[in-house]
């Protein structure tokens, strides 16, 4: 199960890091067009559209930041098995349940393997290594 582990963390930090790239393209595409708006828009009109279109590309990106940021702390955390990051992507497993398919596809592999008894013995003994 240790290999499972590992990989859980590798796809977790994968899927989180693809998340932050995705709000970053889309916050410099309206952040382009919300330019182009600004270079050859004529007055008034281009005034109202230039922080909306800003708005909308800053919004989508602190969307992919708060659903990305706990993916690729919990990969991370898995990767040192620490007993939080079982938790926390027990919680993510569930969640990534209802986003289908690449999500349900990583929720069921992360229930399977965080919840099976071989793992939990797996970071129940790292922990205990730690603190000794």
């Amino acid at each position: 199960m240790d290999t499972h582990v590992k990989i859980l963390g590798i796809l977790h930090i994968v899927f989180g890091a693809l998340g932050l790239l995705a709000g970053l393209f889309v916050m410099a595409l309206f952040g382009g067009i919300a330019g182009l708006v600004g270079a050859f828009g004529n007055g008034g009109e281009s005034i109202i559209a230039i922080p909306i279109l800003g708005g909308i590309g800053a919004l989508v990106l602190i969307a992919c930041l708060v659903l990305s940021l706990p993916g690729l702390i919990a990969g991370i955390g898995l990767l040192k098995y620490r007993s939080w990051a079982r938790v926390l992507t027990i919680i993510l497993s569930v969640l990534n349940l209802f986003n289908f398919p690449f999500g349900t596809a990583l929720g069921v592999y992360g229930l399977w393997v965080l919840l099976s008894n071989d793992t939990q013995r797996l970071f129940n003994g790292r922990s205990a290594a730690a603190t000794a």
